[in-house]
């Protein structure tokens, strides 16, 4: 077996597509947030208002919108990775935890601003 560049770094790759997955499932996860809110509200028996409505499409959307982002930008980010290991220039990204971070809490914030609408 001839040893190619990557196979230098098979642990780093490893890492990285594992990674990766974990990203995978993080993008799944937040649009199952937004299916459980819509499947919830529009199976309930009443109708509590417009704005209720309202909000779990909004936040559903919203879901499904950062999820596809998440699994778009963590693909990009995986393949950026595997080049720097190559060349051994990797460097930690910052952006992507600080996107995924700020859009979660927006969605628990309309999560619990439907919520509240709910109950009130």
């Amino acid at each position: 077996m001839t040893e190619t560049k990557e196979s230098k770094y098979i642990q780093q790759h490893l890492a990285n597509e594992r990674t990766f997955l974990a990203w995978v499932r993080t993008s799944i996860a937040v649009i199952g947030i937004g299916v459980l809110a819509s499947t919830m509200h529009f199976n309930t028996a009443e109708r509590v208002n417009g704005f209720a409505d309202r909000m779990a499409i909004a936040l559903s959307l919203l879901s499904l919108v950062t999820g596809l982002t998440i699994l778009i930008y963590s693909t990009m980010n995986y393949f950026r990775i595997r080049k720097r290991i190559n060349t051994q220039t990797y460097t930690s990204s910052r952006s992507l935890i600080f996107f995924v971070t700020s859009i979660v809490v927006m969605i628990f914030a309309f999560l619990l601003t439907y919520l509240f609408f709910i109950l009130v």
